[in-house]
Formats: structure tokens, C-alpha cells, sequence
């Protein structure tokens, strides 16, 4: 359903940021695509979700294709109307709302009262913390109950794809698995998801496919089981490495420069 080609990506004229990037979402699936900070995950995201033009970046070569329809340079209204939504890093919620209002305003592209309804329904049933605080004001709700509020909110518009920009990010490990066991439901129920993620373990124990990003460009991909198998990817992401081997932090920092990643 979402095919990303060839990008590129530059900001401010100058500085080139994707570099020849390529991946799909197939209909049905969760998707992940990890990478360390700087790698081009978040500009992975405003490229599909079209909020480049906020922070001066600009598509140079390559197609972003939703269904057959290159998007790469609609406006985000165009795009969320298209059926993708995005659950931004940090959250994002309209702190001084409450959560019932957050959720109005993301069901704004719904017009029939019916769907609306049903939507905001399906919010009740995944998030039954949101329930009981509706009334809230959302910038009192802790971090976990924030993230709860930001997928419920992206869910209100009846996405066909959700784009999650580290939905684990500065959460406890309990709620962690949470959030990842909401992502599962969220699939189930029919919506594909696109995982941008550092938590490699959290993503890839639930992704059908996954692809591991470096300086804006894809430099593995497959099956999850055999990427969380993969000695770089435990060394990088899980702190792992061979048992007696001595590893300095520079020698895990320039794992990517080994002949066998890049193969």
C-alpha cells in the first residue's frame, strides 16, 4: 500500500539527508524501521506523511506512491484525508485540552456523526485508561497515558495506515509493553502500521518485516527473527556481543563500517 523509492531528501538546499531510500508497507502489515539518532527515520516520516515543507526539506528524486498515487508532495490535510496518520515523537498532545477534546480534533476529517462515533468507540475500547479520564486536562496525564491519547487521537481519522514515530520513547518498561500489545490490536483490527523505532527488541518482536536505517539509507532488511539474530544488530541496539570478546563504545559506534552490514 506504501512504496517509498529512490528518496532523497534535502534541507535547506544544502544538506542531504535520505540518500536513495527504499521501502514498502504491504497492506495488512506492521512494518519497522529502525535506526540510531540522525540515521533519517523522523524525515522518513514527514517525507510520507508531508510535513517537509515546515523544516525547509524538499523531496530531490524518488516517489513516495500510496496506492498508486505519488504523494510525496501533498499537503498533510491531503494526506491524512488519504487515509495515513501519524503519531508524532514526544507525543504532541494539545496540552491545555482535555482528552475528549484531543480526540474531537482528530476525527476532524470524519464528517459522518455515525463513523465518528464508532471511532471514537474503538478509542474507549483499546485505551479503557482514556475512559476514565475523558475529562482530563491532557497536560496532566502521565507520559503513558499521553501516548495512549496520541494514538487514540491519530486512530480517530479511521486510518488505513498509522505512522508511529517512537511510540516507546521515554516510557517504563511495564508500559512498554503496553504500547506494543495496543500497536498488535490496532493490526488486528485491520490498520497497517508503519514502526519508526530505536527499541529494536519491542519493534522487531512484532513486526512482519523490518529495515534497519543508517546516514539515510536502508543497510539491511527481512525477516525480524533473522535481523534480532544478527550479531551487529544485537551488538548495536541490544548491547550484546560475543561472549569473552573485549568491545570499546567507539568500536560499537563504527559497527556500520563492516563489510558484512553493508553487504
Amino acid at each position: 500500500m506504501l512504496e517509498v523509492a529512490n528518496l532523497e531528501v534535502v534541507y535547506n538546499e544544502v544538506i542531504l539527508v535520505l540518500r536513495g531510500l527504499s521501502i514498502e508497507v504491504p497492506d495488512g502489515n506492521i512494518v519497522a524501521l529502525l535506526g540510531a539518532n540522525g540515521a533519517g527515520k523522523t524525515t522518513t516520516v514527514r517525507s510520507v506523511c508531508g510535513l517537509l515543507d515546515v523544516h525547509e526539506g524538499h523531496v530531490t528524486k524518488g516517489s513516495v506512491n500510496w496506492r498508486g498515487t505519488d504523494i510525496a508532495h501533498h499537503s498533510p490535510a491531503k494526506i491524512v484525508e488519504s487515509g495515513i496518520t501519524q503519531v508524532m515523537e514526544g507525543r504532541r498532545v494539545f496540552a491545555e485540552l482535555t482528552v475528549d477534546e484531543n480526540l474531537t480534533t482528530g476525527g476532524y476529517t470524519v464528517k459522518d456523526k455515525a463513523k465518528n462515533q464508532a471511532a471514537y468507540d474503538r478509542v474507549m475500547e483499546l485505551f479503557p485508561r482514556l475512559a476514565d479520564r475523558r475529562t482530563s486536562t491532557a497536560g496532566y496525564l502521565s507520559g503513558g497515558e499521553q501516548q495512549m491519547l496520541a494514538i487514540g487521537r491519530a486512530m480517530m481519522a479511521e486510518p488505513e495506515l498509522l505512522v508511529l514515530d517512537e511510540p516507546s520513547l521515554g516510557l517504563a518498561p511495564k508500559l512498554i509493553e503496553q504500547i506494543r500489545d495496543i500497536i498488535v490490536e490496532i493490526n488486528q483490527q485491520g490498520t497497517s502500521v508503519l514502526l519508526i523505532e530505536q527499541n529494536a527488541m519491542m519493534a522487531l518482536s512484532i513486526a512482519d518485516y523490518g529495515y534497519i536505517m543508517e546516514t539515510g539509507k536502508v543497510v539491511m532488511d527481512g525477516d525480524p527473527k533473522k535481523l534480532l539474530a544478527d550479531d551487529d544488530v544485537q551488538e548495536f541496539y541490544l548491547g550484546l556481543h560475543a561472549e569473552g570478546a573485549k568491545k570499546s563504545f567507539r568500536d560499537v559506534k563504527h559497527y556500520k563500517r563492516r563489510k558484512r552490514w553493508l553487504s
